[in-house]
C-alpha cells in the first residue's frame, strides 16, 4: 500500500460519529442535522430536465475535456459573473470541466506537485480536509496557515515566513471561506499573485460558495476578476474551482470546473485523461442548463437570507454569532469546549452540529477552530428555525 495513507488523519464526520458513539438523544424530538453542508434546496427543473432528456447520451464514452458546448456554457457564466473581458477565457484553454470540486481539488494537486524538490503546500487552518489529503498523497508536506478572529478569519499573507513561500509549489484559497463564510479582498488577492510570480508556485482558488451571498449588488470577488483588473489576460500561475452543489443545489450530479492558467491545465488534462474521470453526457447537458440560468441561483439565495434572518435573531442573543459574508455556515464560537458543545447538544436536543476542531489543525501555538462550531443552514427554513430554538433551550441550560 502507499505509506502516504498512513499520514491521512480520520475525517471531521468520523470524528463526529465517534464524539455522538453511545448517546441516546430524546426520542421525542426528531433529528436535525446542521453538520454536513449539503444543500437541500429543490434541483432546478431545467437542469432535471436537461438531464432526462440527454439519457441517450450514456451509450456513449464521454470526452476527458467535455463538450466544447459545456465549455463554452462555463466560459460565457466566467465572463458574466466576474466581469471579465469578452473572448478573455478561451474554452479551448482556459476550462476543464471535472467531477465536483472534491475531486478536483484533489487530483490537481497530484498533477502539479513536483515530489522531487522538498514541497511544502499551503492551505488555511482551518480548512476543507482534501486540501492536507491531496497534498501528503502528492508527497508534500502541508504548511497550516491559522486564519482566525484576529486575521477578520482571512489569510494574512505578511505573516507567512519567507521559506515557507521559497518551498510553496501550491497554494490552496478559499473564498468564500468555508467555515467562516469571509471572503479575500482584492488587495490580499493581488499580494499573493505578487508573491506567486516571484516564489514561482501556483494559486489554486476554491469558490464553491461564491454564489451564495446576502447582497445582490456586492458578490464576492473571484481571483480571475483580479487577474483582469491587473490585465493578467494569461491568468498566469492562477487556477479556480467552481461547482454547481452550491450554487444550483446539485450536489448529487457531480459537476464542476477548473479554469485558468492554460499552459497548467494543459497538463492537468494529461493527467485527466490517464485518471479516468469524465463527465457522462447527460450530466454535461444539465451542467448547460444550470450554469445558462441565473433566476434558480438569485432565488436559491433568498432562501438563504431568510434563514440567516431568522437564525440569527434567535441565537444573537445568547451566542457570539455573526452573518458571514457569504456561504451557508454559521461560525459561531461556543461558551464550553467545541466538542462539549456538540456532544451535549446532541444528547439534549437531538441536534447535530460540527466541532470547529474537527475542522482544523494544531498549529503555530493553537488550534483556530477550537471553542468553534459550524452550523450548515442548509435544511428547510421551519427546520433551520427549530434548530436556533433548541440551541437556545440548550444554552440556557449551560
Amino acid at each position: 500500500m502507499n505509506p502516504d495513507l498512513l499520514k491521512l488523519q480520520a475525517y471531521p464526520f468520523e470524528k463526529l460519529a465517534a464524539l455522538k458513539a453511545g448517546i441516546t438523544p430524546p426520542a421525542e424530538k426528531r433529528g436535525i442535522a446542521l453538520s454536513l453542508g449539503e444543500p437541500q434546496h429543490e434541483a432546478p427543473a431545467l437542469a432535471v430536465e436537461a438531464l432526462i432528456a440527454a439519457v441517450q447520451g450514456l451509450s456513449h464514452y464521454p470526452l476527458s475535456k467535455g463538450t466544447l458546448a459545456l465549455r463554452e456554457a462555463i466560459a460565457a457564466w466566467l465572463t458574466r459573473r466576474f466581469i471579465l473581458n469578452t473572448g478573455m477565457i478561451d474554452p479551448e484553454r482556459h476550462v476543464i470541466p471535472v467531477s465536483g470540486t472534491r475531486e478536483a481539488l484533489f487530483s490537481f494537486a497530484q498533477a502539479v506537485i513536483d515530489r522531487g524538490r522538498n514541497p511544502l503546500v499551503v492551505m488555511p487552518n482551518p480548512f476543507y480536509q482534501i486540501y492536507e489529503g491531496a497534498a501528503l498523497l502528492a508527497g508534500a508536506e502541508p504548511w497550516f496557515h491559522n486564519t482566525g478572529a484576529d486575521t477578520g478569519f482571512v489569510p494574512d499573507f505578511d505573516a507567512v515566513p519567507e521559506p515557507v513561500w521559497r518551498r510553496c509549489q501550491l497554494i490552496y484559497i478559499c473564498s468564500p471561506g468555508n467555515p467562516s463564510g469571509a471572503v479575500i479582498g482584492a488587495e490580499a488577492m493581488r499580494q499573493l499573485i505578487e508573491l506567486a510570480d516571484r516564489h514561482d508556485f501556483i494559486i489554486a482558488a476554491d469558490e464553491c460558495y461564491s454564489e451564495i451571498y446576502p447582497d445582490e449588488q456586492r458578490p464576492p470577488l473571484g481571483l480571475l476578476e483580479v487577474c483582469r483588473q491587473l490585465g493578467r489576460d494569461d491568468f498566469r500561475r492562477c487556477v479556480v474551482f467552481h461547482s454547481l452543489s452550491k450554487r444550483s443545489n446539485l450536489p448529487g450530479l457531480r459537476s464542476g470546473f477548473v479554469a485558468g492558467d492554460a499552459d497548467i491545465l494543459k497538463q492537468y488534462l494529461r493527467y485527466r485523461t490517464y485518471h479516468g474521470c469524465a463527465l457522462p453526457l447527460p450530466v454535461q447537458a444539465a451542467s448547460i442548463a444550470a450554469w445558462n440560468d441565473e433566476a434558480h441561483v438569485r432565488a436559491n439565495r433568498e432562501l438563504y437570507r431568510q434563514k440567516f434572518k431568522a437564525v440569527l435573531e434567535i441565537l444573537q442573543p445568547l451566542l457570539d454569532v455573526a452573518a458571514p459574508d457569504a456561504g451557508f455556515y454559521l461560525w459561531p464560537r461556543t461558551p464550553i469546549a467545541d466538542t462539549d458543545f456538540a456532544r451535549r447538544l446532541f444528547a439534549s436536543q437531538h441536534l447535530t452540529v460540527l466541532p470547529g476542531s474537527y475542522l482544523s489543525r494544531d498549529a503555530h501555538g493553537g488550534n483556530p477552530g477550537q471553542n468553534r462550531v459550524r452550523m450548515a443552514l442548509v435544511p428547510p427554513l421551519a427546520d433551520c428555525v427549530e434548530a436556533a430554538g433548541r440551541i437556545r433551550e440548550f444554552l440556557g441550560s449551560l
